[in-house]
């Protein structure tokens, strides 16, 4: 068996938390992390037994301390990183309780829609920035 077949896919939950004055919430990633140092959309794993929605409620309770309200399926990506391969199941957050901050202590920020193309976000991430720039 070769080891493309070996590796194992990644499903995670991806929040693309979005404001009152249409701006997205996004994080930077920890020096000990995957794609270290780069900005992210909130979100994580997928945990056995949970469906997408679940997860994406918990990992943003867990990583930004807010409580989603409303969400809708927004895109799905697969990508192989090489080390690693993920899918990612892409969710608009446009209801949610709670200001978004860095619980775990990560950098974080609000940018505005035309400013997103400015950060470095994992490869995997460039589909999600280039379609929320032609909405």
């Amino acid at each position: 068996m070769s080891t493309e077949t070996l590796k194992k896919s990644v499903l995670v939950a991806v929040g693309v938390v979005e404001n009152r004055l249409g701006e997205i919430f996004i994080c930077r990633r920890g020096a000990s992390q995957h794609q270290a140092h780069k900005w992210e959309f909130p979100g994580g794993k997928v945990e056995a037994g949970e469906t997408v929605p679940q997860a994406l409620a918990r990992e943003l309770a867990e990583e930004i301390g807010i409580a989603v309200q409303a969400c809708q399926p927004f895109m799905r990506i697969e990508h192989d990183y090489g080390d690693k391969r993920v899918i990612l199941d892409i969710r608009r957050v446009t209801a949610f309780d709670g200001e978004p901050h860095g619980l775990e202590g990560q950098p974080s920020r609000w940018v505005p829609l035309d400013e997103l193309h400015n950060y470095d976000f994992p490869a995997a991430n460039s589909p999600i920035v280039e379609k929320l720039q032609q909405m």
